[in-house]
């Protein structure tokens, strides 16, 4: 793995590895509860070094130089992404933090819904590595609003599935942006 390659590269590489490790074809229920006849294993690339770092390069370049404060997502999908990405713009000397969110408050001790290192009015992007919807990208949002009060300014997706996230966060006031679209991957929503 070349570390210097152009995010244009790491672009093509990422595609590469999203379809021959990540990219399934049958019959599968996805969290919308909608079935398809494709799925996407994010964790395929997400837990890989190669993925994992690529996927990193490609979500930083998509921030840009907006000043946010942290990005996170719900667990587990987002789990990997949001520490790749941490760790690169560590390296990079770019100061971020992380968060998760669980699917419900842990029951316990202070029974968070919210984990990591945000502060009260922060910044924040979540991270989808496959978004269809948007539902489970608008439950988690909802969480990080209420127990943290941090302001979401966007949702970075590994792949936008194209059916409805795009349009329902839109709504909701949320700009999602993707690294790829489904069809970016050769295949018709």
């Amino acid at each position: 793995m070349a570390l210097d390659l152009t995010v244009a590269e790491c672009r093509a590489r990422l595609a590469e590895i999203i379809k021959n490790k990540a990219l399934r074809f049958g019959e599968f229920v996805l969290a919308s509860g909608q079935t398809s006849t494709y799925y996407i294993d994010g964790k395929m690339v997400t837990l890989d070094s190669e993925g994992a770092y690529l996927l990193a390069r490609c979500l930083l370049d998509l921030l840009g130089e907006e000043q946010v404060d942290a990005v996170g997502g719900m667990a587990i999908g987002a789990d990997p992404m949001t520490g790749a990405m941490v760790a690169l713009a560590g390296a990079q000397g770019r100061r971020l933090s992380g968060f998760m969110v669980r699917k419900e408050p842990k029951g316990r001790g202070t029974n968070q819904q919210v984990e990591g290192p945000l502060a009260p009015g922060a910044r924040v992007v979540m991270l989808e590595d496959t978004i269809t919807t948007g539902g489970s990208t608008l439950q988690a949002i909802a969480a990080v609003e209420r127990e943290r009060q941090a302001r979401v300014v966007k949702v970075l997706a590994m792949v936008d599935r194209l059916q409805g996230a795009r349009e329902a966060l839109g709504a909701a006031g949320y700009p999602l942006q993707s690294v790829f679209t489904i069809e970016d991957l050769g295949v018709k929503p």
